[in-house]
């Protein structure tokens, strides 16, 4: 039996000596290449902390010492020493989450995987258990490197050195990395630690000293150690950043070594009082394809094969982020004024093209969006058209420095969301379906949601062409929507993609959604149901030929992606009240719920956004409410058991 079989639980450590701890680590880096390799998911962060899960799960007594991942696509190995060693289903629905998820296990605590937020869950937690009698139980917080580029941690730092009086460790798992190369003035402190040449010599000099002298002075060697770290970390002033906040420091540490791990760890759970541990890690540790990723060192993939490391499958449709690399590229070509700005992800949301083009354009800083956000304003007032990338998920955290330092000073900045809307397999922390009901109740904001590829080239370029309010342009994740050309463009920009023989039903589709609209359109036409679909392209403000074609209209449909509550249908149903138009309006979304992971298609068919539900909804509510049942035939044409629509009753 292997041995990390035999592990049902982190207790099933204490039963294995430091040789099987080591080859445990090796089983689980192969566990991990193998199965995410047939899965996709984040496998360079967790090649990374194997050693140093291992050695935390030995030293504490998790889930009485709780245990909390920032980021939480860091704990594949922390499942696998809980008990869950299925990941056949990785990221799919029935199957394990790609982060943290209490419905899971006790041992998960925070699930939302947004980063900068562990050290402020760590205060309070602690501070919890100091007030409810459990003063001797630890807290442990796993926090990367790059997640210190986040003003949460700060804030929360300075709170913890207000209080020594609990017991909490800081695992600073620094690989110089979060997707790419962490970057500001902490990534630079954290490199001189990590590269110090002192340090490292002394280090290497002192370990083979005491290897060298044998086993006997092996037990001396141990015994000296943590001595030694410490008086190298004052000598090389590798810890007076965090002395200067009164917090105990040890490190740096050898982040793949399980016997200074465990030392240092049993150090700091005996300390009494906040310490931080510092780790250098390795991303994609063992795992020679991942090494040589100068990317993000294989931060997350999907199938690959596991020996080269090559994608598997690919090829079709390009995805919606690299049509708005393009487009930006040429803007920044025709436009010296627009600059590029993102937080802490660079290439995942396309700039990477425009960096290399146009390297003094381009900011990225770190995972601080309510900074990325307020400097936007700044630059805008400077004279500059900022392009603030952003995942839509990650565009909630900065929403009052939207509103307050970008709205209220009428700043011409443009957001762009990826991945906006139902992501599928990340789970409720990563879907992006709070943006449209959110950034809507900005005063004089626009938001252009495009179709397809098309769409988003022009409408980019109309944003940036707005240079007194800020402009959004968001779109989903995965491949771009096949073209879907209007039939007409009406005079305020709105896109028409079908018309039917009557005016029953306004189908308004949103985005990419406009092609579930299209497919709606033809099933109602089919039962004898006039559609009209149109695409506003820019749906805040709502259009006024919107209004005008829902006054002609018996009834609207809208259909988007994004939560129903307060979504874009709940816009368009206030404006045509305003405006007096009584049309009933249905609007149609993702339910007001934290969406479990599955894929992208499963979701949307879950929360009935389907052409066919949609559709059979649509038939029935016209059918019950407006034609006599005694007059409707039994034909269905594909669209559910209900009646044909033969016989409509004039206007």
């Amino acid at each position: 039996m292997s041995l990390l079989s035999s592990i049902s639980g982190p207790r099933d450590l204490d039963a294995l000596n430091e040789d099987q701890l080591v080859d445990l680590a090796d089983e689980i880096r192969a566990f991990l290449i193998e199965n995410v390799a047939r899965t996709g998911g984040h496998l360079g962060p967790n090649l990374g902390v194997v050693e140093l899960t291992i050695a935390i799960h030995k030293v504490f007594d998790s889930p009485e010492d709780p245990v909390i991942f920032d980021t939480g696509h860091q704990s594949y190995v922390h499942k696998l020493l809980t008990g869950r060693q299925d990941f056949s289903g990785l990221r799919a629905r029935g199957g394990l989450a790609g982060y943290p998820q209490r419905s899971e296990s006790p041992h998960d605590v925070v699930e939302s995987s947004h980063a900068s937020s562990s050290l402020s869950w760590a205060d309070g937690v602690s501070r919890a258990m100091t007030l409810t009698g459990r003063k001797d139980r630890h807290v442990v917080a796993v926090v990367g490197d790059g997640s210190l580029t986040g003003g949460m941690t700060w804030e929360a730092l300075n709170n913890i050195s207000d209080d020594n009086d609990r017991n909490l460790v800081i695992v600073v798992n620094d690989n110089g990395r979060s997707y790419a190369p962490t970057i500001g003035g902490m990534a630079r402190y954290l490199n001189r630690v990590r590269t110090g040449e002192t340090y490292r010599h002394l280090r290497r000099g002192s370990d083979d000293l005491f290897r060298k002298l044998g086993p006997a002075a092996r037990a001396v060697y141990r015994g000296v150690r943590g001595g030694t770290r410490g008086f190298l970390s004052r000598f090389t002033n590798n810890g007076d950043l965090y002395s200067n906040l009164d917090i105990k420091y040890l490190g740096p540490i050898d982040g793949h070594d399980l016997t200074a791990l465990i030392e240092t760890l049993e150090q700091a759970r005996r300390y009494g009082a906040p310490v931080i541990v510092h780790t250098i890690t390795e991303k994609g540790r063992g795992y020679e394809p991942a090494r040589k990723d100068e990317a993000d060192q294989f931060h997350a993939v999907g199938k690959i094969d596991p020996v080269s490391g090559v994608a598997l499958g690919g090829g079709g449709a390009p995805a919606w982020t690299d049509v708005f690399a393009d487009e930006l590229l040429a803007v920044g070509e025709d436009r010296s004024d627009v600059i590029a700005m993102t937080a802490a992800m660079l290439r995942p949301t396309g700039l990477l093209p425009f960096a290399q083009k146009f390297p003094d354009r381009v900011y990225d800083v770190g995972i601080a969006e309510q900074h990325a956000v307020a400097s936007a304003a700044g630059l805008a007032y400077g004279g500059l058209h900022p392009v603030v990338a952003i995942y839509a998920t990650f565009m909630n955290r900065a929403f009052d420095q939207v509103l307050m330092d970008v709205a209220l000073h009428r700043a011409g900045v443009t957001f762009v969301l990826d991945r906006a809307g139902v992501t599928g397999p990340d789970g409720p922390s990563h879907h992006g379906i709070w943006d449209l009901a959110m950034l809507q109740l900005v005063p004089h904001i626009r938001i252009a949601v495009p179709r397809d590829g098309e769409r988003l080239r022009e409408e980019l370029r109309e944003a940036v062409a707005v240079e007194d309010a800020p402009t959004v342009v968001r779109f989903p994740r995965g491949s771009v929507s096949a073209d879907l050309p209007a039939i007409e463009r009406l005079h305020d920009g709105v896109d028409v993609l079908a018309r039917g023989d009557s005016e029953d039903v306004l189908l308004v589709g949103i985005g990419p959604m406009a092609h579930v609209a299209v497919e709606v359109g033809e099933r109602l036409r089919a039962q004898g149901i006039g559609a009209t679909v149109v695409d506003p392209r820019w749906v805040v403000p709502v259009q006024p030929s919107i209004v005008d074609l829902a006054a002609r209209h018996r009834l609207v449909i809208t259909i988007e992606d994004g939560i129903r509550v307060g979504g874009i249908g709940t816009r368009v149903r206030q404006v045509l009240r305003e405006s007096g138009v009584d049309t009933a309006v249905d609007e149609l979304g993702v339910p007001d719920e934290f969406i479990d992971h599955a894929s992208r298609e499963q979701i949307l068919e879950d929360a009935g956004l389907t052409a066919a539900k949609i559709a059979q909804d649509v038939v029935a509510q016209v059918v019950g409410t407006r034609i006599p049942v005694a007059r409707a035939s039994a034909e269905t044409d594909g669209v559910g058991d209900v009646p044909h629509w033969s016989d409509a009753q004039p206007r």
